[in-house]
């Protein structure tokens, strides 16, 4: 019998082919759409609801988080208690949350109980009440957090970067003050639900072991006729940035063991010429346990366990984010070797071997994330809710086999702005 040498690597082949299965689409007789992924023999299934609306929308802090949390909080003919009751006792699992522009909810059922557990969904997204003590409970839970979170450096820095870029009155730099806790009303909450959690407003994903069963049962409660205030007319407003012209900011926490570190300036858009392939050096640069800046500023240096390097994406925009904590004496010249490794990019080209590495890092990433019925489901909200075609995967599997040494060195030069980058620094002065 042949002992393994594990002094030698495996082989590293190439993945020949890359696909991720399409949804059905099927429009319900109310005109919302339904995408269906049959994928699983396992008898779960994963219910989204997806609403167009979020922070980008609300009128003051806290409306739209606060109106897709509270759903599950009492309704017409189920008290929160009740809710949480029959959930459990049928093994189904609710996830509630809200991003920029949109609400989402997400509901885990097995296939069996799916008709008594989409019921109960129908009802918290139908005819919710928003009652003021459960309301109260939730604003209490959520101030804490939130003072919590004021102490917290890596809070402080992401907050001030995106105050510093867009200004404080843009959606995406105004924050919840402690003030705004005491302020929002169960009727702030009902006018946003008015506006935006209607049939006209609202798609829908189901995946997983899908029966013909599961999908009447959707059907009957999300899809046989409008529901909502579908004469709600909702416009998405436009927001200018306002850029703080600092080239630093610095928020003294007296008291903080290790500084946070937050690098940022405006980039691309998703649908940038040069996205794709953007995203692929700035994952080289910082964004694997491999990269550049993890190799030099934690292997080399010592100053951080991590550093990570990123594209954050928003309508219309991106920002370009350098992330890490250190020692508030390693702050300056870790700053010095970000900058250092950004002007290496600029000047050499990068190695083939480092180049493959990277290549074969994303591509296994990727196969990764789309191998089961719930991530697929994520996959394809993931292009609605960024406004993206279905080509979308393919294009970026094409720009990872295809970008070469030349290109990466060239979208450096470009996109690399050091110019650009504020930097957001909390901790103790030193």
């Amino acid at each position: 019998m042949s002992m393994l040498d594990r002094t030698v690597p495996p082989i590293i082949r190439p993945i020949e082919h890359f696909s991720i299965d399409h949804p059905e689409v099927r429009m319900m007789r109310n005109g919302m759409p339904l995408r269906i992924i049959r994928v699983g023999d396992e008898d779960v299934i994963r219910f989204d609801l997806l609403i167009h609306g979020g922070q980008w929308n609300q009128r003051m802090p806290l409306q739209a988080m606060f109106t897709n949390r509270m759903l599950r909080e009492g309704t017409r003919t189920l008290t929160s208690a009740t809710i949480a009751e029959k959930l459990d006792y049928y093994g189904a699992w609710l996830d509630l949350s809200s991003s920029v522009n949109y609400g989402f909810v997400t509901l885990y059922s097995l296939g069996k109980y799916f008709p008594q557990t989409i019921e109960i969904l129908a009802s918290m997204i139908k005819e919710p009440t928003f009652p003021e003590k459960e309301l109260n409970i939730v604003t209490d839970v959520n101030r804490q957090q939130y003072l919590v979170n004021c102490q917290r450096v890596e809070v402080l820095a992401r907050k001030q970067l995106n105050r510093s870029l867009f200004g404080t009155a843009h959606p995406l730099g105004k924050y919840a003050e402690k003030e705004d806790y005491d302020r929002i009303t169960s009727q702030d909450l009902q006018d946003f639900y008015q506006t935006y959690y209607h049939s006209d407003n609202c798609s829908a994903y189901v995946s997983g072991k899908v029966t013909d069963e599961v999908l009447r049962c959707i059907e009957e409660h999300f899809g046989n006729q409008a529901w909502g205030n579908t004469a709600s007319v909702t416009t998405a407003a436009s927001h200018l940035p306002a850029t703080d012209k600092r080239k630093r900011v610095f928020i003294e926490k007296e008291d903080a063991l290790q500084s946070s570190l937050k690098m940022g300036a405006f980039s691309l858009d998703r649908n940038h010429p040069d996205y794709l392939k953007f995203r692929i050096l700035v994952t080289l640069f910082g964004g694997y346990f491999g990269s550049r800046l993890m190799s030099n500023i934690r292997e080399d240096k010592g100053y951080t366990y991590g550093i990570g390097a990123g594209v954050v994406s928003y309508p219309d925009t991106g920002i370009f984010v350098i992330s890490t904590e250190a020692a508030n004496e390693y702050i300056e010249p870790l700053i010095k070797e970000v900058y250092h490794e950004m002007d290496r990019l600029c000047e050499e080209r990068v190695p083939k071997e480092e180049l493959e590495m990277v290549r074969n890092y994303m591509l296994g990433d990727m196969c990764r994330s789309y191998e089961s019925a719930f991530s697929l489901a994520d996959a394809w909200i993931f292009i609605e809710t960024a406004g993206l075609d279905e080509q979308f995967f393919d294009r970026a599997v094409e720009a990872i086999r295809d970008i070469n040494e030349e290109e990466i060195r060239t979208l450096a030069c470009k996109h690399f702005c050091k110019e650009n980058l504020i930097e957001v620094i909390a901790g103790k002065k030193m």
